[in-house]
C-alpha cells in the first residue's frame, strides 16, 4: 500500500494556490511518536512511502529517521524543491521518485511560486543528478488560469537541462466553495485547454510515430488501458490502497485536505493497514459515467465534497472526457506502430507502482 506521511505543513514558498496557510487545528510537525509509526507501518508487507507537506523537506531529520527504520518497497518525495540541496546524498539516492513542483518555464513558475523560484529548481536538479541521483523525476505541475497547457508541458518535458523522465499536470480545481475562488472565466479556459489537450496529443503521436514515448503521465496513465482493454478503479489509489498520516496520527484518505474530518479513515494508534485498505470509495455519480472504466472516479475528495456544485463538479469532468476521447482516437495508428515494431506494448505500463501521481489531472 502507498502511505503519504505529512511530516510538516509548513512550507517556505507562498503559491497562488494556496498562500503558504497551515490548518490552524493540526500540528506544524508530526506530534505522533515515531515507533507508533514504525509500528503501524510493519503491518503492511509492502509499504511504499511517500513524504508530504505542506514542504516534507523543512523536516529532514523526521525522514531520514523514518527511512533508517522502515524498510519501503518505494520511497517517493513531493516537494517544492527549494531545499533538496540539503538532502544528504545517502537518502537522496534511495528514493524511486521525486516530484518537483513546477509549472513550466521561468516566467510561469515565477509567476506562480514566486519570482527567483524556477532558477534555484533548476540550481538543485542539477545537484541531485550531479549526486547520483537515477530515480524518475516527476515535474509536478498546478494547472491554473495563467497556464498554457501545451507550451508549458512541451517546455519541462524537452528541456534538456531539467532533465525531467515525466510530467504530470494537475488542475488547482474544486478546493474552495466556488468556483470564482482561483478562476475568473473557467468554463471559457476549459475551451482554451481542451483545445491545448487535443494539440498536447497530437504531439505526443508525432513522437510516438518516430518511436519514442513522451513521458506524459496522464496519457500513459489512461492509454496502458486503452490500449490493453482493461478498466481501472480511482487511478491514485485514495482510499483504496493509497492513505495519508496527518501530523496528529490520523489516517485520510487523500493527503490534500487533510483538515477535513470527513477525509477520515483511522489512526496509526488504532489501526493496522489491512484494515484500511478498500475503506472508501466514489460514488454514485461516477460509478454510473460512462468513462469511469478508464477514469475511475477522478479525485475522490472532490466527488465527495462537490464544492463547486453538481454543474461546476460535471464542467470538470468534460475536461477528463475530452482528454480520454481523444486518446482513444489514436489507438488504432498507436496498434499500428506496434504491428510494425515501431512501439512495445509493453512501453506503455507506467506506473509500475503508486509513485503518486493522481494520473486523471
Amino acid at each position: 500500500m502507498n502511505w503519504f506521511i505529512i511530516t510538516s505543513t509548513q512550507c517556505n514558498l507562498r503559491c497562488r494556490y494556496c498562500m503558504n496557510e497551515p490548518h490552524p487545528d493540526l500540528p506544524l510537525r508530526p506530534a505522533w511518536d515515531t515507533q507508533n509509526l514504525i509500528n503501524f507501518l510493519s503491518t503492511d508487507p509492502s509499504p511504499t512511502i511517500c513524504f508530504y507537506g505542506g514542504e516534507p523537506l523543512l523536516e529532514m531529520d523526521i525522514i531520514i529517521e523514518i527511512m533508517d527504520n522502515i524498510n519501503a518497497t518505494h520511497y517517493t518525495l513531493q516537494t517544492n524543491g527549494l531545499l533538496l540541496n540539503k538532502l544528504p546524498t545517502e537518502y537522496l539516492t534511495r528514493f524511486s521518485t521525486i516530484l518537483v513542483s513546477i509549472d513550466g518555464d521561468k516566467e510561469t513558475t515565477d509567476i506562480n511560486r514566486g519570482k527567483g523560484t524556477f532558477d534555484r529548481l533548476l540550481s538543485n536538479i542539477k545537484d541531485i543528478r550531479s549526486r547520483g541521483f537515477n530515480g524518475d523525476l516527476i515535474a509536478r505541475m498546478a494547472i491554473s488560469e495563467t497556464s498554457d497547457i501545451f507550451k508549458d508541458v512541451t517546455y519541462l518535458i524537452e528541456t534538456e537541462e531539467l532533465s525531467f523522465n515525466h510530467v504530470h499536470w494537475q488542475l488547482d480545481v474544486q478546493w474552495d466553495e466556488g468556483i470564482e475562488t482561483r478562476w475568473e472565466d473557467f468554463p471559457d479556459w476549459m475551451k482554451s485547454y481542451n483545445d491545448g489537450i487535443s494539440e498536447l496529443i497530437f504531439y505526443w503521436l508525432e513522437n510516438l510515430e518516430k518511436g519514442e514515448i513522451k513521458g506524459l503521465v496522464p496519457f500513459l496513465g489512461i492509454f496502458r488501458h486503452i490500449i490493453n482493454d482493461r478498466s481501472t478503479d480511482l487511478p491514485c489509489e485514495a482510499g483504496l490502497r493509497s492513505f495519508a498520516i496527518r501530523t496528529d496520527g490520523e489516517i485520510t484518505f487523500c493527503p490534500l485536505p487533510p483538515e477535513y474530518d470527513l477525509s477520515i479513515v483511522g489512526n496509526i494508534e488504532t489501526n493496522t493497514a489491512n484494515e484500511l485498505e478498500n475503506a472508501i470509495g466514489v460514488g454514485k455519480t461516477c460509478l454510473e459515467c460512462e468513462v469511469y472504466d478508464l477514469c475511475g472516479g477522478r479525485c475522490l475528495f472532490a466527488e465527495k465534497t462537490k464544492l463547486w456544485g453538481d454543474s461546476g463538479f460535471d464542467l470538470v469532468c468534460e475536461t477528463v472526457k475530452h482528454l480520454i476521447g481523444k486518446l482513444q482516437s489514436i489507438r488504432e495508428t498507436v496498434e499500428e506502430l506496434i504491428d510494425k515494431g515501431i512501439l512495445n506494448r509493453d512501453d506503455f505500463e507506467y506506473p509500475e507502482y503508486n509513485n503518486t501521481t493522481e494520473i486523471i489531472p
